[in-house]
């Protein structure tokens, strides 16, 4: 027996029976700063940091007394809200069972269900001045599928935004390698001031992760 009182053998029968890619997966969370520096500070996730990272360079937090994070699960971007924003009313929403944060109001249902938007608009009580988007459509190994798949989410996340946000607000959200595709990108121009990619250094550089962010909403 092992000093954990497993069976050494038990361990390495438990190794065999990951997959090339879940093994890979494993170690390199084990290895990543990020995750280790998560974990020390009480985040829930790496993606804290891909928030804070976004906010310090385009500065979309402040003055924000309404916000909604779309994919909240774990709830790592909701804790960013509530430590940088106390006052702020924040709601989220997963497909996902996401644990309670202290002064979040948490929808677990499909964000693509017809009830969902309002469900969110009531919950705030008032209009948004931040919409965020971290979803992502779950993958099925073909490429070309799960690009539109999760754009389709992303386009989903934008509308929205367009029909819920306070002027002057912004909009954040995942993307995927390419960026945002031309016909929403030109809705997002039409909406807002400023429309810009960027690919925060927390963003691992083998990912296809970038995000869109949005500022200066029309209306």
């Amino acid at each position: 027996m092992s000093r954990s009182g497993r069976d050494p053998g038990e361990r390495l029968r438990t190794a065999k029976r990951r997959t090339a890619s879940s093994t890979r997966w494993l170690t390199r969370q084990i290895n990543d700063p990020y995750v280790k520096q998560a974990k020390a500070e009480g985040w829930r996730s790496r993606a804290a940091y891909k928030l804070i990272e976004l906010d310090q360079r385009f500065g979309f937090l402040k003055g924000v007394t309404r916000a909604v994070d779309l994919g909240i699960a774990p709830g790592g971007w909701s804790q960013v809200l509530r430590k940088h924003l106390p006052k702020a009313r924040v709601v989220g929403i997963d497909l996902l069972p996401t644990e309670p944060i202290e002064g979040v109001t948490i929808f677990q249902m499909d964000f693509m269900a017809d009830e969902a938007p309002a469900a969110l608009e009531a919950a705030l009580e008032g209009s948004p001045d931040l919409v965020l988007s971290d979803m992502a459509a779950n993958t099925v190994g073909h490429k070309q599928t799960d690009h539109l798949r999760t754009m389709g989410l992303v386009e989903a996340a934008a509308d929205f935004a367009i029909q819920t946000l306070a002027p002057g607000g912004a909009f954040v959200a995942k993307v995927l390698a390419g960026g945002t595709d031309a016909t929403l990108l030109a809705l997002l121009k039409r909406h807002f001031a400023s429309v810009k990619h960027a690919k925060p250094p927390a963003s691992r550089k083998d990912s296809s992760e970038w995000y869109v962010i949005a500022q200066g909403f029309k209306g």
